[in-house]
């Protein structure tokens, strides 16, 4: 076993157990002496981890760092594909622009890139996804589908739905998809995607998956006049802090789970949880986009993620782009 995989084995013990864990018990349960579980145990109390030796007892594991960390996320992490290596960053401008820089130097297929913070967080068409530390999960994704280029769109369901899932799976919320890629609550936008793409003509090389969700955000810390949509925290609404690391690992299994679903059976069954989902099937809309604005019908999307829109005179409008609000 990696020295890493050996620490992060020893948290995994540590947040399984009532407290407090014999040396005994993780010497036999590492296969490793009791004086290299001591020697793991001083390297993770260097990185922030604080542990406490309780005499003829063992050791209890008293506090994490406060930013989110490799060994944390790693620790007990069920995926096949997502998380083969994660990278956890203090700040960066942006975890999509760091995971791309990545992707094009040759990071392997579910390579994930984590920031306590950043300073130039991307939002949907230009748009800054406003990234304070301490509170709420930013990251990219690296993935690399034999699939063509027009069909790498599909891959926003995958993040969308994995979010949504999440979301049920931490807190007692039920959250709402918002075409093409937010996450509400109530109506206020908890989370955004953004998926950025390397392709030849006939190839894609690498798509990067952009997630950013609102966890622990008071939103009275933020001007409300930086926002273009009414937004929310999973706190805010469920009155109740979300544990950090715990809804990363659930975010990258439900996403590693999509992706070989994905690989094997194509898009038709997230793109269909994506619809039961949105609950935006047969509602009327207005769509606003750079120089038009019509009202219609929902009808579905299509195996692109565009948005159907039935018009008054019986147009079946196609929508890539732009800002669609339920009337």
């Amino acid at each position: 076993m990696k020295e890493s995989g050996v620490d992060g084995r020893i948290l995994e013990l540590f947040r399984s157990g009532d407290g407090v864990v014999s040396g005994a018990a993780l010497s036999k349960a590492l296969g490793v002496s009791r004086t290299a579980v001591w020697k793991h145990v001083k390297g993770l109390r260097v990185k922030g981890y604080q542990i406490e030796a309780v005499p003829s007892k063992g050791y209890r594991l008293l506090s994490s760092p406060e930013i989110l960390t490799n060994l944390d996320i790693t620790a007990g992490l069920a995926t096949k594909r997502i998380g083969s290596s994660i990278l956890c960053l203090k700040e960066t401008d942006s975890t999509n622009s760091v995971a791309f820089k990545m992707a094009e130097e040759g990071a392997p297929e579910g390579t994930v890139v984590i920031a306590d913070t950043q300073s130039a967080g991307k939002g949907r068409l230009g748009r800054v996804w406003l990234s304070p530390p301490g509170v709420n999960l930013y990251c990219s994704v690296v993935l690399r589908p034999a699939i063509a280029p027009v069909a790498a769109c599909q891959l926003t369901f995958l993040s969308v739905v994995a979010v949504a899932r999440a979301v049920e799976r931490c807190t007692r919320l039920k959250p709402q998809i918002k075409w093409p890629n937010d996450i509400l609550i109530n109506g206020k936008k908890v989370a955004g995607l953004l998926n950025e793409m390397n392709a030849e003509t006939e190839k894609v090389n690498f798509v990067v998956l952009g997630i950013g969700v609102n966890l622990n955000l008071r939103m009275s810390t933020l001007s409300q006049g930086l926002l273009r949509h009414p937004a929310t925290s999973l706190l805010e609404e469920g009155g109740e802090e979300v544990d950090r690391i715990r809804f990363t690992r659930v975010l990258l299994e439900e996403l590693d789970q999509l992706y070989g679903d994905f690989l094997v059976e194509g898009d038709g069954p997230v793109r269909a949880e994506w619809l039961a989902r949105s609950a935006i099937k047969g509602r009327s809309v207005k769509v606003s986009q750079q120089n038009r604005e019509f009202r219609g019908v929902v009808q579905g999307v299509d195996s692109f993620g565009a948005l159907l829109v039935l018009l008054s005179d019986g147009t079946l409008e196609t929508v890539l782009s732009g800002d669609v609000a339920l009337l």
